[in-house]
């Protein structure tokens, strides 16, 4: 039989494209849970039944006995709702930061609000399989990453780890995201009027999610410079990333570094050196697609990193993580 998965948050972006993933996965059933009185309109897979519909309460999860629950909700209300979910018996993944990062006081600066559950950031799991794959295996929370910190951490963390960057001179990160990452809530800032034939910098030097790209690539906050900046475009990232290498000799060098650290990653590709990925390669997969160039002559190395946002950004992931949590096989409803 297949196992039961609720989502919460069904309406948005995110939760929605968890909804299109997991009704093509063979091993799980999706349910959605009202919360708030949220309207009868939850998305439609077209050709399908809507899934089934129950109230989201510990006591409903119980009954159902729901396996594991997505909350693709903001950080304040998966703070609410994350420890009720955990002792009905559900397993959670949360789209959210509110269990990103490893202390309160990260939180409290990077999200301007005090933490209410230290306790679940503490146990919470980040969800990049692709470096924690086995802790997520056991986890009951795993805190899925932000879209922007997996395409940078995946591009940045292995030349950290072979001891190729000239920290001194520091790491830039380059990252432009189309609005759907902004969330389906409506605002000037995203409004047509505002986005069309524009392209604009925001959260410099305080975005929430570099403290993410700090922790999973072990770097000073001083030796990273990200900036984001958003795109006409519905989804897709694309991140370039400059830094100064230390004894690397071409090119082929540095693919080599990334070739040994993803052999085995089902959701890695890489490219010839000299090639790059554009969004159109990864668009509406769960892939995260990296190029490299590098100059032996002058040391500068660039890396460039392409994702879905509402995939392995976010949806994809999430199903990735839950894949292990359940023990499916990881690729299961994203290939």
């Amino acid at each position: 039989m297949k196992r039961r998965v609720g989502i919460v948050g069904f309406r948005g972006y995110s939760g929605a494209e968890l909804l299109r993933i997991l009704k093509r996965h063979r091993h799980v059933e999706p349910w959605l849970l009202e919360h708030r009185g949220e309207s009868d309109d939850a998305p439609r897979i077209r050709g399908q039944t809507r899934p089934p519909r129950i109230p989201l309460a510990p006591e409903a999860v119980r009954e159902h006995k729901l396996a594991a629950v997505f909350l693709a909700t903001p950080p304040e209300v998966s703070l609410e709702l994350a420890p009720g979910l955990l002792e009905a018996g559900a397993r959670v993944i949360d789209l959210s930061g509110a269990f990103r990062l490893r202390l309160p006081e990260a939180y409290r600066r990077w999200y301007r609000a005090e933490h209410t559950q230290p306790s679940l950031l503490a146990e919470a799991v980040y969800g990049l399989p692709e470096f924690h794959r086995d802790r997520i295996r056991h986890a009951r929370l795993v805190a899925n990453p932000g879209c922007y910190p997996t395409a940078a951490s995946l591009a940045i963390r292995p030349l950290v780890e072979a001891g190729v960057v000239d920290r001194y001179a520091g790491i830039v990160c380059d990252a432009k995201s189309g609005v759907s990452g902004a969330g389906r809530k409506p605002t000037l800032r995203t409004s047509f009027c505002e986005v069309t034939e524009n392209l604009s910098a925001y959260s410099l030097l305080e975005h929430r999610h570099v403290p993410e790209i700090l922790l999973n690539c072990d770097l000073e906050e001083g030796e990273l410079s990200f900036t984001a900046q958003l795109v006409p475009l519905d989804r897709g990232i694309l991140e370039t990333i400059y830094f100064r290498g230390l004894e690397l000799n071409g090119p082929e060098a540095l693919l080599g570094i990334y070739e040994r650290r993803y052999a085995q990653e089902p959701f890695i590709r890489l490219y010839e050196p000299g090639h790059v990925p554009d969004l159109r390669a990864v668009q509406h997969t769960n892939f995260c697609d990296l190029g490299v160039v590098f100059d032996a002559g002058t040391g500068r190395g660039v890396v460039v990193a392409a994702i879905d946002n509402l995939v392995k950004g976010a949806a994809g992931q999430a199903v990735q993580n839950m894949n292990l949590m359940l023990g499916f096989a990881e690729t299961e409803g994203l290939l």
